[in-house]
């Protein structure tokens, strides 16, 4: 690899095979070094391939600016997340983590705390990536020594969501507080406490993520054939009606009116997280 441009010390663009270029790190890679040089391959670290020219861009500024360990750190949770999540990651992840972690060093070195107001929701609804931000947290006071709120594990979770789901930041948060929203309406109309370890209600969870992507992409689903549709409704009055009541506050609050199939598979959520957390609920009481 020959270097295109020198960046700082650790931190170099070379251009690939393609010829497009690629952002190479590594300690003291760039130590001595002048344009055109080739690098030591012993002393790369990490290569980012990225294939917007845009975000490579954006790369090159940020790692220009940010100490190397703080990069490697959040390389370093990502490719932990990648490993537990099971699932590709944006790759624009890589730009956004590295530079919240840093901004939150930051912020915390100088006192400035921010309070995640989602964090109770965040926690709750994304236990996994929630649990991977402790992780993250873990893990930058280890390698950088800096103890940074259970706050900023709802935020890199938030990322990690984000990077699933291909959508800004600021959807994601939208997404997050839809889906609370709605959960609020069927616990407090059906008077259910969740039992949020339960199957029923994790793919509760899962039908909201996926339709308020849907819904705030303007992305509906429909269908002709309303004939389940009606057997469902006819079948499970108490959960139709309270679909109902979503299908009213999401026209009123998000402009979204409900599809036929919408209704339904809501529907069909909300009976089954209906039904286990009563049966729960009795088990415990007969206990």
């Amino acid at each position: 690899m020959k270097i295109a441009k020198i960046l700082n010390n650790n931190v170099v663009v070379v251009l690939g095979d393609n010829g497009k270029e690629q952002v190479v790190m590594g300690r003291g890679l760039a130590f001595q070094k002048r344009v055109g040089d080739v690098l030591d391959p012993q002393q790369i670290e990490k290569v980012f391939a990225l294939q917007s020219d845009a975000l490579t861009g954006r790369l090159s500024e940020l790692l220009s600016d940010i100490p190397l360990e703080v990069i490697t750190t959040s390389e370093l949770i990502i490719a932990h997340a990648r490993q537990q999540l099971g699932q590709p990651l944006h790759e624009s992840l890589s730009i956004a983590l590295c530079d919240h972690c840093h901004f939150a060093i930051e912020r915390h070195q100088q006192g400035v705390p921010i309070r995640n107001v989602l964090k109770w929701e965040i926690k709750t609804l994304y236990p996994k990536e929630f649990a991977l931000g402790l992780e993250a947290l873990a893990l930058i006071k280890k390698r950088i020594g800096v103890d940074l709120p259970d706050d900023e594990a709802g935020f890199i979770a938030l990322h990690l969501v984000n990077a699933q789901l291909g959508s800004d930041f600021a959807d994601v948060s939208h997404v997050t507080q839809f889906m609370q929203e709605i959960l609020h309406i069927v616990k407090y109309r059906l008077q259910l406490d969740y039992r949020t370890d339960s199957l029923s209600y994790n793919r509760f969870v899962n039908h909201l993520k996926f339709f308020a992507q849907r819904m705030l992409g303007k992305r509906g689903v429909c269908s002709e054939d309303e004939s389940l549709h009606d057997v469902v409704r006819d079948k499970y009055p108490i959960a139709y009606q309270c679909a109902m009541k979503i299908d009213q506050h999401i026209q009123q609050k998000h402009l979204y009116s409900l599809s036929a199939e919408e209704r339904m598979f809501l529907t069909i959520h909300i009976e089954r997280v209906r039904k286990e957390t009563l049966a729960l609920e009795e088990d415990a009481d007969e206990a």
